[in-house]
Formats: structure tokens, C-alpha cells, sequence
């Protein structure tokens, strides 16, 4: 498939992976891709391991099953590296981006990660405190997924986020939001 691409998201309930995922294929389809998305969930109890996937393509998706092989993924609760294989089934040159303070080299180290994986950090969670007022990094995630990997416009995620979510919150919650997909997109750092 042409400019075909999965992504695996990682995260705890409540910290908004499955609306992420949903964003980011909401955002794609308004650029006319074709896109899936989807959750794995666990236990249903708060803090719980969460994983949501994406597929997008420029041809129509006809594969239904698991993503086994991403080429992204975003770690969105850094507290499970150790705790789970979240680089299971990425190639050598995957894209990971992590959630933390920490600089790109120690994570890459921390998730036993080889040179040519490409490994991007920002503090998501300090910047959806800052602009939400709560810990939700989902949004500077979809920022930082953008910058990146180029995978969607930072644009199309605002524009999309803006006309899907406004009836449904506030225009302080939506404007919060915004202004972390924002900062995620300007803070996000590679190493």
C-alpha cells in the first residue's frame, strides 16, 4: 500500500489515547486519507494499561486486523516502560515518541533502543497541565506527532480538533487543548 503507515499508542485510562487516536484519523480523513482507528483496552478501571491504533494510507484500508507492526508509537505514561514490550514488533528505524522530561538519549536507552530508531520526547504532561488545568497529554501528543513525523499538519489536527469538539466542551477547554497541540508541536525534541 502506498504511503501506508500503523501507529500504536500507549497509555493509562483517563489520559485521552483513544480520543488521541480518534483526532489523528478524524484529522487525516479531512486531508483525504483513508484511516482506522481503534482501542485495546484491559481492565476497565482507572489507570489501567490503554492501547489505541491508527492505520492511514492514501489507498483504501482493507486489512481489519491488530496493528502488530507500527512504524510510530507514542508513549503517552512513561511508568510502563519496564512494565510492557512497547517496542513489540517495530522495525529497527520505528519512531518513538515518549512523554517525559527526559532527554531523547535516556529514553532510548531505557526502552533498549538501537541507533536508528528515531526517539522524540516532551513533557506532555506538564504542558497539558499548564494549557488544560489537568493531566490529559493526548493533545500535546497529536503536536508532537506532527512535527515529528510529517504524518498529518498540525493544521488539520487544530482545524479538525476546533469543528469536532465544539459543541461538545467549553471554548476554554477547546482553546486549552489547541494551545497544547500547539506547544507540543514547538516543544517536541529529537535525539
Amino acid at each position: 500500500m502506498a504511503d501506508y503507515i500503523e501507529i500504536r499508542w500507549h497509555g493509562r485510562a483517563q489520559q485521552g489515547i483513544v480520543t488521541a487516536a480518534k483526532v489523528l484519523a478524524e484529522a487525516a480523513l479531512s486531508e483525504g486519507k483513508y484511516v482506522q482507528a481503534f482501542p485495546e483496552f484491559g481492565p476497565e478501571r482507572m489507570g489501567a494499561p490503554v492501547r489505541a491504533f491508527n492505520r492511514i494510507s492514501s489507498e483504501p484500508i482493507r486489512l481489519h486486523g491488530q496493528v502488530a507492526n507500527p512504524s510510530i508509537v507514542l508513549i503517552a505514561d512513561p511508568t510502563l516502560i519496564g512494565t510492557v514490550d512497547l517496542a513489540e514488533g517495530t522495525s529497527d528505524d520505528a519512531v518513538f515518541i515518549v512523554n517525559t522530561p527526559k532527554p531523547p538519549d535516556e529514553m532510548r536507552k531505557k526502552l533498549s533502543l538501537n541507533k536508528k530508531a528515531k526517539v522524540f520526547t516532551l513533557d506532555a504532561s506538564a504542558i497539558s497541565i499548564e494549557c488544560i488545568g489537568r493531566h490529559i497529554p493526548n493533545t500535546p501528543m497529536l503536536g508532537a506527532l506532527a512535527k515529528a513525523t510529517g504524518v498529518i499538519q498540525v493544521n488539520a489536527v487544530i482545524n479538525d480538533f476546533r469543528e469536532n469538539y465544539s459543541k461538545k466542551y467549553s471554548q476554554k477547554v477547546i482553546e486549552g487543548n489547541l494551545s497544547a497541540i500547539r506547544k507540543g508541536f514547538e516543544e517536541v525534541k529529537e535525539g
